[in-house]
């Protein structure tokens, strides 16, 4: 049984950013409302200091730009003047580490835009970062990310490379792929100045964001595998093949409210194509109701206000993975607390898809959601409660 439900999950979860942008908005359209500005009133109880909102165009790079937005709330929580890091610099490095495994797998691995939170964390360490200003990756006269085109011949390349049409591979395919990428994205220079100094990807990393990536822990929950042990995250978009550390529905959020309160963001990998996520009324609940069973009334007013949620329970988190009901498709950033006109908890979430909707790029989230919908979290260890790191076990 364990086996044939491991199978489903890999089989059906979508990998972070398998869409673009563009085309994941508009899947959500039509889920909103016309009164729901009005209709909830929204008092925060924590509200961290982070960055500007970004907008990552027509690419799947939102894994990139949460974590790293991530890592500037990181910087300002230490004391530092946050930089803009660039996004575009690490989904680049990214691209190169998934291009060497996807020829290693002989393609059976999935290759796109697409990535996870750890991916930030680990191209971090091995490569480093630049500042946005440096590196902003709009090579070719536009003015946000476009990455169809490019993504196509890229995998086009390491497709050709896995024919082998040479009967063994030459050493310049790694070469040539990275030549492409310089053409689309620009050049990585080896050195910069920045505030008068001079860095490497490297020293700038180590001298001015000023992060330890072992301070950094990836958390899932899968009913399927023990709790409190690492376990091997199984999403397509996980071509690193890491493990990030198993605990229950209810220590997600038990993890995200002692983060905040500690002054932590959390980074956030979850599912928003549901009929109950509003990215432009800036809402996501679960209601009580299943959206089938609505009425065209129901339907119509579902953000106008708040309204009773659906008690979640692990098995019910567990059957929306199995049949294709969560998927593994966006990742943003937790920044906050908030509380509705009735007292209910809402997370203030901070998304990469620009200014546009009601809240100027924010939304607020219910725990109830949170529990149901999310796939993943990126926490730093001081913000985790405890008792749950002394139950990890090696």
């Amino acid at each position: 049984m364990k086996k044939k439900i491991m199978s489903l999950g890999l089989a059906v979860m979508l990998s972070i950013g398998a869409f673009a942008q563009d085309d994941l908005i508009a899947s959500l359209k039509e889920n909103q409302s016309k009164a729901a500005k009005e209709g909830f009133v929204f008092t925060p109880i924590i509200n961290l200091a982070t960055t500007s909102v970004k907008n990552q165009g027509s690419s799947g790079t939102c894994w990139s730009y949460s974590g790293n937005s991530f890592l500037e709330s990181e910087m300002i929580k230490a004391g530092k003047e946050p930089v803009d890091i660039s996004e575009i610099y690490t989904a680049r490095c990214t691209y190169i580490e998934k291009a060497i495994n996807y020829v290693r797998m002989h393609g059976s691995l999935n290759y796109g835009d697409g990535g996870a939170l750890h991916d930030v964390i680990n191209i971090y360490e091995k490569y480093g970062a630049l500042p946005e200003e440096v590196y902003t990756g709009l090579n070719y006269g536009t003015d946000i990310n476009r990455f169809g085109e490019m993504q196509a011949v890229l995998k086009g390349m390491l497709d050709g490379v896995i024919a082998n049409k040479n009967g063994q591979l030459t050493p310049n395919w790694i070469t040539a792929f990275t030549a492409a990428l310089d053409s689309y994205l620009g050049e990585v220079p080896e050195t910069f100045t920045y505030n008068g100094k001079k860095y490497t990807p490297k020293s700038f990393a180590k001298e001015v964001v000023g992060l330890e990536a072992s301070n950094y822990i990836e958390v899932v929950n899968l009913a399927y595998e023990p709790l409190y042990t690492d376990v091997f995250f199984p999403v397509p978009d996980n071509w690193s093949f890491d493990y990030a550390y198993n605990v229950s529905m209810t220590d997600l959020t038990d993890i995200i409210d002692n983060a905040l309160e500690k002054g932590y963001t959390v980074g956030w990998a979850t599912d928003v194509s549901e009929k109950y996520f509003s990215w432009k009324n800036g809402v996501a609940f679960v209601p009580e109701k299943d959206y089938r069973d609505m009425s065209n009334e129901e339907r119509k007013t579902l953000f106008d206000g708040p309204k009773p949620e659906r008690e979640i329970t692990i098995d019910m988190r567990a059957e929306a993975f199995d049949n294709y009901t969560t998927t593994d498709d966006h990742g943003m950033q937790i920044v906050g607390l908030a509380k509705d006109q009735e007292g209910k908890a809402y997370y203030i979430i901070k998304n990469s898809w620009g200014e546009s909707n009601d809240y100027k790029g924010y939304l607020y989230v219910t725990k109830n959601f949170v529990q149901y919908k999310t796939t993943a979290l990126l926490v730093n260890k001081n913000g985790m409660p405890k008792q749950l790191l002394k139950k990890r076990k090696s």
